[in-house]
């Protein structure tokens, strides 16, 4: 008896040492078949029971069901295939119920459809973890930031979407995920805006999860249903979506999309505005963004500018009115008085004549950062999209100028090249994107009514003024080609080796603007990168300019040679 004993032990003393998952789960499986689980067969799978169940942190009966699912599976596993299998009665086995619930919520198995849980398999992560006798762990689910937490909003509704999970459980997990992370801005969001229901939080959580994790902003009625809990439920909200009374919609969370100026009642997406409050940790690129680069004060470059003396005098009245010290008492004083607070200016003039670098100059001197608004993008080619999007602009403008102004500087707002926006409205207007354009511009007067910082304008054209926007320009720079002494200052300040004497003669024999003279000091560069020739000759320049000029016009004899 001692001798059977002795060698009983030094038996399973090796197979603890060659133990293995997988091996554990094949012993498991192979004295369980048709042992009715007695004692016997229990006692003789003891050790490799006990591993599995240590390893994955589950009572030894879980062990052994889950080691049974994985040979009869890994996919479409029923409470049939357990009892064929471990050879006892349909009542016993459903007597194990709670044991699969368990595995369900260890994430080792998982209902095939949540409403009807007589069917599992074994999820890929598990079956991936398992081939390189590696236990599956449950994904950390605290100290989450925003990104880890929409990974995993990402294999929720991956479940939702194959019947793993119904929505009333995915609620309460989203729920728990979110008061275990209170340090996500989007949990306190979410909760903070209330949208009504746990079925309305739901949506709304699925139309964030869709935008983020699959960068899909175009949500039609297929794809919501599996976020209902009922087919009357799902029906019901469809002729709330429809009608836009859904309180999502109520809320201005959601919106209905446009196409050629009318609402498509059968596809959804998140407002600008959600985005860009909801979503700000992730960093969505919303239409306003796409309209809109935001340039800190910090990163703008110097750069020397020369005006003739009328506009250098303007100019240097409005950089000292924007001065903070300064803009703060003007505005505090207009406040009192009862005057709007805003500043809208206009600078006007032909290309090239430095209106667009001295906004960039004012707004680097004063240390005011600048939203610079693509005007051809505001014309989106959905007709119906661009007042909106004009809209969102201003209300991102209005967020950065409520920030910066406690920091001490309200941004600039530049309309660059804005000639396509402030033109006359159109009289009558029938089309579709003239009544789009005349709307455009209705909003941008409206938003400069009540405008609070400052906004510049550029344009070449002020013939086609409106002149409802000509009475809101506070301040109206026009903006002179230079005269021959400021062409001398820039030559020579754009090609410091330029002697006096052939700056003069180019100032003189050209009447270039700033941004001719420019373009012909580049191909001066890339001439000498190219040929190693950096001695500007006159000659050469004289060639560059003679091709600045698109009409083929000799240049004035003034030149002298």
């Amino acid at each position: 008896m001692t001798k059977k004993v002795e060698t009983k032990v030094v038996k399973r003393t090796k197979v603890e040492k060659q133990m293995t998952l997988l091996r554990a789960i094949e012993r498991i499986v192979d004295v369980s078949k048709d042992s009715k689980l007695k004692a016997e067969a229990k006692a003789d799978m003891a050790d490799e029971v006990r591993y599995v169940a240590e390893r994955y942190g589950i009572t030894e009966r879980q062990a052994i069901l889950f080691c049974v699912c994985m040979e009869r599976g890994p996919r479409r596993v029923d409470y049939d295939d357990l009892a064929s299998h471990l050879d006892v009665s349909n009542i016993r086995i459903l007597s194990y119920a709670e044991d699969i619930d368990a595995l369900v919520r260890r994430r080792l198995l998982r209902y095939r459809d949540a409403k009807d849980e007589d069917e599992f398999d074994i999820p890929q992560p598990v079956i991936k973890a398992l081939k390189h006798n590696e236990v599956y762990e449950l994904p950390a689910r605290t100290g989450l930031d925003c990104a880890s937490l929409f990974e995993i909003l990402d294999e929720l509704f991956e479940d939702l979407s194959d019947d793993a999970i119904t929505p009333n459980d995915l609620i309460r997990e989203i729920n728990t995920l979110f008061q275990d992370n209170p340090q996500v801005s989007f949990a306190k969001q979410v909760k903070e805006l209330s949208p009504g229901s746990q079925q309305d939080k739901l949506l709304l959580l699925f139309f964030c999860h869709r935008l983020v994790n699959k960068d899909d902003d175009d949500i039609r009625f297929g794809q919501m249903e599996d976020c209902f809990v009922n087919s009357a439920a799902f029906i019901n909200a469809k002729g709330l979506l429809r009608s836009g009374e859904h309180p999502l919609m109520q809320k201005k969370l959601i919106e209905h999309r446009c196409e050629d100026g009318i609402a498509d009642t059968t596809r959804y997406k998140l407002t600008e505005q959600t985005k860009r409050t909801l979503l700000a940790e992730m960093k969505i690129n919303t239409s306003e963004e796409k309209l809109a680069d935001v340039i800190k004060a910090k990163d703008l470059k110097a750069k020397e500018m020369f005006y003739v003396e009328e506009n250098r005098k303007q100019v240097t009245e409005l950089k000292s009115f924007l001065a903070p010290e300064k803009y703060n008492e003007i505005r505090e004083r207009m406040q009192k008085t009862g005057f709007r607070t805003g500043f809208a200016c206009l600078f006007y003039g032909g290309p090239g004549t430095g209106k667009t670098e001295t906004a960039y100059q004012l707004a680097r001197e004063t240390g005011r950062d600048i939203m610079i608004v693509d005007v051809p993008q505001i014309k989106s080619k959905w007709v119906g999209d661009s007042e909106k999007n004009i809209k969102a602009l201003f209300d991102r403008y209005r967020e950065l100028v409520k920030k910066k102004s406690a920091e001490g500087a309200a941004p600039i707002l530049l309309f660059n090249e804005a000639d396509a926006i402030i033109g006359i409205r159109k009289q009558g207007a029938q089309s579709a994107v003239d009544k789009m354009e005349n709307s455009i511009q209705n909003i941008i007067l409206q938003e400069m009514e009540t405008l609070d910082g400052i906004m510049i304008a550029t344009t070449n054209l002020t013939q086609n003024l409106d002149s409802a926007f000509e009475r809101r320009f506070l301040y109206k720079i026009k903006f002179e080609k230079p005269d021959a002494t400021v062409r001398q200052h820039l030559w020579q300040s754009m090609m410091p080796t330029l002697s006096d004497a052939d700056a003069h003669i180019l100032a003189t024999g050209y009447d270039f603007s700033g941004g001719q003279i420019e373009n012909i000091s580049r191909k001066a560069t890339i001439n000498a990168i190219l040929h190693g020739d950096d001695s500007n000759s006159l000659s050469q320049l004289t060639a560059y300019c003679n091709a600045e000029r698109l009409d083929g016009q000799a240049p004035s004899r003034r030149i002298g040679f």
